[in-house]
């Protein structure tokens, strides 16, 4: 039993002040208490809900900052990037694969998240081969994930074209390529691995795009893990929509909405390129929006029209996608910003209940927790502790209470606010840093420095 206390404690009741916490061995809360002493606990300053980081391509990170010099395309975009990208991952091995998705989990972890739903599509050798074991590279990732502690939601992702028009996967896509058949085959031998972690590991799935996968490639999948999360990258680029309503006679929102049962264990990445009948359709399916606010500035694909979403009782939740920056507090504070700026206005996610930085964290926290079937997302008598403490006692929370303490945080403040997180229970940053930091980065700057030399 872990005993700790805080100043101050955000629960499923509102914020509580000297709070004693409890977390049982099965890394679940045990006990709340309120108006307490810190007497034989591990005393913390102001404890809220770590969110999931719910769409993460972990080798991607490997690539930060080699993609912004002009190509020589005149107008470089998310195709051109996407380019570079299929060139990079020619070079990664398994070995590179679980050194580099170690440390952009502890990454993740230090930032305050304490899951992540990994949208897993690397399966094959260089030239599409398969390992003899088809999930070799998934369980890399789970490999990763025993190392660094995080709370792990793993998607393995059916590929199967290089575009509607079932052409064949290109020298850089084929290694995500499978068939149905081998892809179920992948899909039962993740999930044998996954019994590696603890209990709070899951398993999801995941079509890449409409783009990728066919009609019919589509329902395999779909029926494959029927209770489980099931992730799709959609209306994403200006130029995916054109493709996909050229080649099925509508828009993929539209499309997606007119053939399937789309409901809360579906989680639609990015959708920027929504209109504004496809925006209040899609929420009022309980769907979740699977927001990357720092990877979408990066890439150009567009702002997600968020307020008609959320007016409309849509749910959403954040992730950092590309990887190029890992920070939580920054893809809250991009997507609020981006609100702004598209709305000429100010707090634009806030209610008169709930500060702007308390209406993010809520939502993206419970959005975050369904996409990942996490029993998580609120702080609360049996749910799993998921929990992340930060400073008090530093300069831009000094005199700040209640909902400010988090407008701070994200508004003023940074990630270097986050001292401790834990994750169902495991306790993996301490003063803030991830407790096998010196270990994970030595292994991925071997690995970085072997990738930098091919490339």
């Amino acid at each position: 039993m872990q005993k700790l206390w805080a100043k101050t404690v955000l629960t499923g009741e509102g914020w509580l002040n000297d709070v004693s916490l409890a977390i049982g061995g099965d890394g679940r809360i045990a006990e709340i208490s309120a108006g307490t002493d810190a007497a034989g606990a591990a005393c913390f300053g102001a404890i809220i809900s770590a969110p999931v980081n719910l769409h993460s391509h972990g080798f991607q990170r490997a690539m930060a900052g080699l993609t912004e010099a002009k190509g020589p395309d005149p107008r470089d975009s998310f195709w051109t990037w996407r380019r570079l990208m299929f060139r990079f991952l020619d070079h990664l091995s398994p070995k590179d694969i679980q050194a580099i998705t170690a440390f952009v989990q502890m990454e993740m972890l230090e930032a305050g998240y304490a899951a992540v739903c990994e949208f897993h599509y690397l399966h094959h050798q260089p030239g599409g081969v398969a390992y003899d074991n088809i999930a070799e590279m998934s369980e890399r990732v789970i490999a990763a994930a025993e190392c660094s502690g995080i709370g792990l939601t793993l998607l393995p992702v059916m590929y199967q074209y290089g575009g509607c028009d079932k052409r064949d996967l290109t020298a850089g896509q084929i290694r995500f390529g499978n068939t149905p058949d081998a892809f179920a085959g992948l899909v039962s031998q993740a999930g044998a691995a996954l019994k590696a972690l603890p209990d709070d590991a899951r398993l999801g799935i995941a079509p890449h795009s409409l783009r990728a996968v066919s009609r019919k490639g589509l329902a395999e999948v779909e029926r494959l893990l029927p209770e489980a999360p099931f992730h799709l990258h959609l209306a994403e680029q200006v130029a995916e929509v054109d493709e996909i309503k050229a080649a099925y006679g509508a828009r993929p929102v539209e499309w997606l909405l007119d053939n399937y049962d789309v409901n809360e264990r579906w989680c639609l990445i990015h959708v920027t390129q929504m209109n504004a009948g496809e925006t209040v359709a899609l929420a009022k399916t309980g769907a979740i929006a699977g927001l990357c606010p720092i990877t979408e500035s990066s890439l150009g694909d567009g702002i997600f029209d968020g307020m008609r979403y959320r007016d409309a009782g849509g749910r959403f939740g954040v992730g950092s996608d590309s990887n190029i920056r890992i920070s939580l507090s920054e893809e809250l504070r991009v997507l609020e910003n981006s609100q702004r700026l598209s709305n000429l206005g100010r707090a634009m996610f806030a209610t008169p209940e709930k500060s702007t930085g308390r209406a993010l964290l809520d939502q993206v926290a419970m959005a975050g927790a369904t996409a990942a079937n996490r029993d998580t997302g609120v702080i609360a008598v049996g749910k799993q502790a998921d929990l992340l403490a930060l400073d008090m006692d530093a300069t831009d929370m000094l005199g700040k209470s209640g909902d400010m303490l988090l407008d701070s945080y994200i508004f003023a403040g940074s990630d270097a606010l986050v001292t401790d997180v834990w994750s169902a229970g495991r306790h993996l940053v301490k003063d803030g840093v991830h407790v096998r930091r010196s270990e994970i980065v030595s292994q991925y700057r071997d690995a970085l420095k072997t990738l930098m030399e091919k490339i």
